[in-house]
């Protein structure tokens, strides 16, 4: 009846409707480093089954976990997560764990005024070999009152920015800044992955 027919409505021709920037997926490895007894697989434990044991288990060699990240702008990152034995007669394995890390978290306790100091140590080995991996000191068991810690977070600090390392202090017994943590590194490695 006269009233003309009617068309879907459709976009000229190089118009380009709600398209959304490409989400782009990566793989990360991330190594975690430190002497003995520093939580390094109870941080790992905790941001991947978000679990904790008051055990302490020694990691003989290393262990392997994987979680796969997702990032603000839709990107993903599948983290690869090597936890190392920070034993001396393991030394010789930790290359293997190592080998081309995107990232290290260089993890020191805050109890232990040594396992800070034994970070230089951990720091020259991975630069060794890994020039171009992404260094972030952490400092874990936070929970702990203030007055039995031994390491001051200033001093860490110190430490990390001579070293050109990013810097958390953690809980992996409350859970304290390891999200934080981890989806800090994986932005980096993100950045560092990213094409442009």
């Amino acid at each position: 009846m006269g009233c003309g027919s009617s068309s879907p409505n459709i976009p000229a021709a190089g118009l380009k409707v709600n398209v959304q920037p490409k989400a782009m997926n990566f793989d990360g490895k991330l190594v975690l480093l430190g002497n003995s007894g520093v939580g390094k697989s109870s941080i790992a434990m905790r941001y991947v089954n978000n679990t904790f044991s008051e055990a302490f288990e020694v990691t003989i060699g290393g262990g392997y976990l994987q979680q796969i990240v997702r990032l603000k702008d839709g990107s993903s990152l599948k983290l690869d997560i090597w936890d190392t034995g920070g034993q001396e007669r393991y030394r010789a394995l930790l290359q293997l764990y190592y080998r081309d890390a995107d990232a290290a978290l260089i993890t020191y306790d805050v109890t232990n005024a040594k396992s800070l100091e034994d970070c230089e140590y951990w720091v020259n080995e991975l630069r060794r070999t890994e020039e171009n991996c992404i260094l972030c000191l952490v400092g874990n068991k936070i929970d702990i009152p203030v007055e039995e810690q031994k390491v001051n977070s200033k001093a860490a600090q110190e430490f990390g920015e001579k070293y050109g390392m990013m810097f958390f202090e953690t809980s992996a017994k409350t859970g304290d800044n390891v999200n934080k943590l981890f989806e800090s590194v994986s932005q980096e490695i993100l950045r560092k992955k990213s094409p442009g």
